[in-house]
């Protein structure tokens, strides 16, 4: 069965091309991988996937549901954590996740003090989110995309922020999570997460779709960095670098 489907999805910004006709599919239980430099177009796609964003042209399918015509439903059916978010600074990690199982509908009691010790926060738990450190934020906010079982989640950038005690403790309840049947759709610009972590990588240049593989046909991090640069650099070369900026769109 395919999580996601999109086809020619293209989007536009002025001038500027975001995505252009990107087409690709996602099976279940697969933990995929859109890896690409800054401005390749992952967060656009992400965007797009999830009904944050509607796209030029083209069209999406996540777990059978159309995110442009039917946005709520695709966000009520997935995990979502986007890059650079945080709780709410005047909620405590509890207060914030006791509204995300309001919102989601299900009983926080038990689940909540799960996630706190399954994710290192369970004495930051009644603490003010303006005053949690920036990996302690991310772990609540981590705890959010996964706290109502969602079948499909969504992360930009997943490791950010965390110490490597705890990289190590996500990657594995993320493989977890794949291993159980679920559907992870991660966007990054690290290859070594991606070669670690994925089942299948799709790599982005300039909101195009390049290649799609599985990482561990590669022998180790140094042949996906070559795979990588065969796919990417020509492009850079043509365009004379990659003038977008930080900001991955």
């Amino acid at each position: 069965m395919t999580a996601i489907r999109t086809e020619d999805l293209t989007q536009t910004y002025g001038d500027l091309v975001a995505l252009d006709s990107l087409s690709l599919s996602v099976a279940e239980g697969e933990l995929f991988g859109l890896l690409g430099p800054n401005g390749s177009g992952k967060t656009t796609t992400i965007e797009i996937l999830t009904g944050q964003r509607a796209p030029t042209s083209g069209s999406a399918r996540v777990l059978g549901r159309d995110p442009v015509a039917d946005p709520l439903a695709v966000r009520e059916a997935v995990g979502i954590l986007p890059e650079r978010e945080d709780p709410p600074s005047f909620l405590t990690p509890r207060e914030y996740l006791e509204f995300v199982a309001d919102v989601r509908g299900f009983d926080p009691a038990e689940r909540i003090a799960e996630w706190a010790d399954r994710l290192g926060f369970r004495e930051q738990l009644d603490t003010l989110s303006t005053d949690l450190s920036e990996g302690e934020r991310q772990r609540v906010m981590l705890a959010q995309t996964f706290i109502h079982e969602p079948d499909l989640v969504f992360i930009d950038e997943p490791l950010v922020n965390l110490d490597p005690i705890m990289q190590a403790q996500v990657r594995e309840h993320m493989r977890d999570y794949c291993a159980r049947g679920n559907t992870l759709f991660l966007s990054t610009h690290f290859l070594e997460v991606a070669a670690d972590l994925c089942t299948e990588v799709g790599i982005v240049r300039d909101g195009e779709l390049v290649a799609q593989r599985d990482p561990r046909e590669l022998a180790d991090h140094d042949e996906l960095l070559a795979y990588f640069r065969r796919e990417v650099e020509p492009a850079a070369a043509t365009d004379g670098g990659d003038s977008t900026g930080d900001r991955d769109r």
